[in-house]
């Protein structure tokens, strides 16, 4: 492909994402200006940008296309004291319907906290669902209401970590439904599969030939990532036992990081950029590593030799044990906060489109918004690109360099020098600095 058709390629990509983009927002771009109990239906307030993007970047129970057309998903909820309830996110009629005490709001499955046990039951008519704000001490926080009979009832958080323990309480309800992250991830595991089946097809195949086809496509990076990665930072001894798991890391987040670059179905899931997810692959990688190692890293780890007893115990220590959770957190951190930015920005670029129009009052300043819009947004999507690739590496590398920490073989440093000279590494390692990183960070 020539420089020319690349460079149309991505700028009809962007101007596919900045309609579709644009589409949603304008679906979702006004918000309703209520802020206490007495909600009623009916008018909506100036756009909230920031509510919008917020909306974008969330999980959701459904994956939206245009006006009211959905692509619906598996619902699976349990109440406590009301059972299963299981259908299709259809079943909710976007947020019109409420079944079993649930209704869907902006995506998601809120239930009802306050209802009598006649609304928990089958279903029911939603006149609306409304913002409204409530002070718990000192906050202010943000609530929802759906809109019954004309009563306003007050919604659970779809889950305990949005909205439950974080948010003030625990919540009625569990939701296991396939959401549009978990589809996502479920698409891109089922990828990696067909991929590296092929690939194994290929080397059975071409047993001592040239490569070819998928084959000759994949083994660049099967190299590149062996050299660079796995050797490096594991050792020769050792690499090859943990070389399937690096691998399986680093493919995984590219191919989410890449679903999520498209812009419609089955692509738009924030998937890497949602902390739950980078918290268990975080915390997946730190198993690994902590599991693996040996007698030499858990002993200079915990009580490292030839150090006195009380520097030992009140600072070394200490120290080593938080290190052993900032590594995982660290992890957790860059990837979801560097894709998470991204898509931000982007977003935040589309939302120029309606700034300028001033929710439709100004043509002129709308098509202004759309020009710096897709202009910008083309930029952004190159960024965003090289960022999927980016951070798919840097969790692989940093992955590897402490499983290479915890399986190291205990040798001898004749110059202290050369001792605080690893140290600098490791340092480095877990604050994230990649460059120049050859040693384990331990």
């Amino acid at each position: 492909m020539t420089s020319s058709a690349r460079l149309l390629f991505f700028c009809l990509f962007s101007l596919v994402f900045t309609f579709v983009s644009a589409q949603e927002i304008n679906d979702h771009g006004t918000a309703a200006d209520h802020h206490n109990p007495e909600i009623e239906c009916g008018g909506h307030g100036d756009y909230d940008p920031a509510g919008v993007i917020l909306h974008h970047i969330a999980d959701a129970n459904e994956f939206h296309l245009i006006g009211d057309v959905s692509i619906p998903l598996p619902v699976f909820l349990y109440a406590p004291e009301h059972g299963w309830t299981v259908g299709l996110s259809s079943m909710f009629h976007h947020g019109e319907t409420l079944v079993d005490g649930y209704v869907m709001n902006h995506g998601r499955i809120n239930r009802l906290a306050d209802a009598p046990a006649e609304l928990l039951e089958g279903h029911h008519e939603v006149e609306c669902i409304a913002h409204g704000t409530t002070t718990v001490g000192d906050k202010t926080q943000d609530v929802y209401y759906a809109l019954v009979g004309g009563t306003p009832y007050l919604l659970d958080a779809p889950s305990v970590g949005e909205g439950g323990l974080l948010g003030g309480g625990i919540t009625s309800f569990y939701d296991f439904s396939i959401t549009k992250n978990v589809f996502t991830m479920l698409l891109a595991s089922l990828l990696l599969i067909f991929l590296w089946s092929a690939v194994a097809r290929g080397y059975k195949k071409n047993e001592g030939k040239a490569p070819s086809g998928i084959q000759s496509l994949m083994e660049p990076f099967f190299v590149f990532l062996r050299d660079e990665i796995t050797i490096p930072m594991i050792g020769e001894k050792h690499y090859e036992r943990f070389q399937p798991f690096i691998f399986t890391i680093f493919f995984f987040v590219l191919f989410c990081n890449l679903l999520g670059l498209i812009p419609i179905f089955p692509g738009s899931a924030n998937v890497t950029g949602n902390l739950a997810v980078t918290m268990a692959l975080a915390v997946i990688s730190a198993i690994v590593a902590y599991v693996h190692g040996n007698r030499h890293f858990w002993e200079h780890t915990l009580w490292m030799p030839g150090v006195p007893a009380a520097i030992k115990l009140f600072i070394l220590t200490p120290v080593e044990i938080l290190g052993l959770v900032i590594k995982p957190f660290s992890l957790m951190v860059r990837l979801f906060a560097n894709i998470t930015a991204g898509h931000i920005i982007i977003l935040s670029l589309i939302s120029l489109i309606f700034i300028f129009g001033n929710n439709g009052e100004s043509v002129v300043g709308a098509g202004a918004g759309a020009v710096v819009g897709v202009a910008f947004t083309l930029f952004m999507n190159m960024i965003e690109l090289l960022v999927a690739f980016v951070q798919a590496f840097i969790f692989a590398i940093l992955s590897a360099s402490y499983i290479g920490a915890a399986v190291e073989d205990a040798h001898h440093h004749d110059e202290a020098g050369h001792h605080g000279e690893k140290k600098i590494a490791e340092g480095g390692a877990m604050g994230g600095a990649v460059t120049g990183m050859h040693t384990p960070a331990n």
